[in-house]
């Protein structure tokens, strides 16, 4: 899935939901040059985000507790790169989450979204459909660059500013 972004090495990227680093470990190994800000709501998967990090011996990840749905105190257009993996199926505001991703972005940066598909017979019983995604992020003047199958239970978006 990350194949799919044209990664540069001195990217900057931020990984809302990052949880225990699922994908800021592997991010931050190909943006060797760069930054990744690993965003979660609770510290115990950041704790142990921190430990993996250090024993893998990558130093190029800031882990930062913060709640995604109140706001996230990075720079606006700081940011190259916006994961939003497995996380809005379960947001009150996507919206807020969406607007705050493009706020974080450069111009010509892109969101990730990996989400459940609406069909798949396996994960949580609330799902958000990438049609709903993408009606919310073209009224916030972002682009889809591309619709992809992210796997057999999920959907793939890249969007750009």
């Amino acid at each position: 899935i990350l194949r799919q972004l044209e990664l540069k090495k001195d990217m900057v990227a931020c990984d809302f939901g990052s949880g225990s680093g699922g994908w800021a470990i592997p991010l931050a190994k190909i943006l060797e040059d760069g930054r990744i800000y690993a965003i979660d709501i609770l510290e115990e998967p950041l704790s142990a985000l921190r430990s993996r990090a250090k024993l893998e011996k990558i130093s190029n990840i800031d882990a930062v507790r913060a709640d995604v749905e109140k706001g996230v105190s990075l720079l606006s257009e700081s940011g190259d790169l916006v994961l939003m993996t497995n996380l809005l199926w379960q947001a009150e505001n996507k919206k807020f989450i969406l607007t705050e991703g493009r706020r974080i972005l450069k111009n010509g940066g892109k969101i990730l979204i990996v989400d459940w598909k609406p069909e798949a017979p396996l994960g949580p019983k609330e799902r958000v459909s990438g049609e709903e995604i993408i009606k919310i992020t073209e009224e916030l003047g972002l682009k889809l660059e591309k619709e992809f199958d992210a796997g057999s239970y999920h959907y793939g978006l890249i969007l750009v500013k």
